[in-house]
């Protein structure tokens, strides 16, 4: 049975095994914000590739590894809030690469884009040669040292999007299952080479951190304005509303959301209306209405620098 050992430290009640041959696990975790699909393939022992593809808000993590583990996450599409302490939170981005030991996964993760693509590659490292793994006669890797020099203290390190780094994943998302297994061998090898090689400097590191009370605070403001989607807030407003000033709300909300508050909102309005064209008979002057729009040429022309087409034009598109 494929990824046994890991499978057994998936435990909540949101995870359900679909199916299990010996290529792969399939895992779906799901909640009222939507569904996350797992799928989970062994590569050699003690390494897991998993392919994971979320469409929801967010999710529960009842993953609680029973050995010690090395992982390495790549993200294709999509956002996923990770918490750096008790008290503050970073965000992982399109094209970005993380390392860590999941020790502390055993939480909510939220997903402020609502869906989040990307590839995790795990090494259980109880079942490596005290830590190192030979992948070839004159190539191997000490884990060990890799985690000591990425996660001092289970901390994680993350590395914004680049062109090596997605030189390395990029085939890796389309790969025919009879070639998968050696392929992603050889990607491995070619990934942990440029880890160990990689020059840690502040640059590489950096990234944003945002305290918890600036993100409920933000969460709380999108909450508001999509509830109810006829009515419009000006910056201003929101940011005297929920006492949070102005330049930092703005800061803060693209750090989060990576996009302007104004352009979050345009694209969810959009969406809304696709689905109201897709599975409604409501006329677009109507539709324009219940999303604030009282001008229904200014409700055209959004929908359209969206979507590439008129409302009537989607509808008409529609199978």
């Amino acid at each position: 049975m494929a990824s046994s050992g890991w499978e057994k430290d998936y435990n909540g009640e949101n995870m359900k095994v679909l199916c299990r041959d010996d290529n792969c696990v399939v895992i779906q975790l799901k909640d009222e914000t939507g569904e996350g699909i797992m799928t989970m393939y062994p590569v050699f022992p003690g390494c897991n590739v998993i392919y994971n593809d979320f469409h929801m808000e967010q999710v529960k993590s009842c993953f609680s590894p029973s050995f010690q583990l090395f992982c390495i996450d790549h993200c294709r599409e999509g956002r996923i809030e990770w918490k750096a302490d008790y008290n503050s939170y970073t965000y992982v981005s399109a094209g970005d690469l993380q390392v860590d030991c999941r020790e502390n996964h055993c939480s909510e993760f939220y997903f402020p884009l609502r869906h989040y693509h990307g590839i995790s590659i795990g090494f259980d490292m109880n079942c490596t040669d005290h830590g190192v793994i030979h992948l070839m006669d004159d190539f191997s890797v000490d884990l060990n040292k890799l985690k000591e020099k990425f996660c001092p203290k289970d901390k994680f390190f993350m590395i914004r999007a680049g062109a090596q780094i997605d030189r390395i994943f990029a085939e890796l998302y389309d790969l025919p299952d009879k070639v998968r297994k050696t392929y992603v061998k050889i990607k491995i090898m070619e990934l942990l080479l440029f880890l160990e090689n990689l020059e840690i400097n502040d640059t590489q590191e950096e990234r944003n951190y945002y305290y918890k009370s600036q993100v409920d605070k933000v969460k709380a403001m999108v909450k508001l304005q999509t509830e109810d989607l006829s009515t419009w807030y000006t910056l201003e407003e929101l940011s005297q509303r929920f006492s949070f000033p102005l330049t930092s709300m703005k800061q803060c909300f693209k750090g989060i959301y990576g996009c302007t508050m104004a352009d979050y909102m345009k694209t969810y309005r959009m969406n809304a209306a696709a689905e109201m064209l897709c599975n409604t008979d409501r006329m677009i002057i109507d539709i324009a209405y219940a999303l604030g729009y009282e001008n229904p040429g200014k409700f055209s022309a959004a929908f359209k620098s969206k979507m590439g087409m008129t409302p009537s034009e989607y509808r008409k598109n529609i199978d």
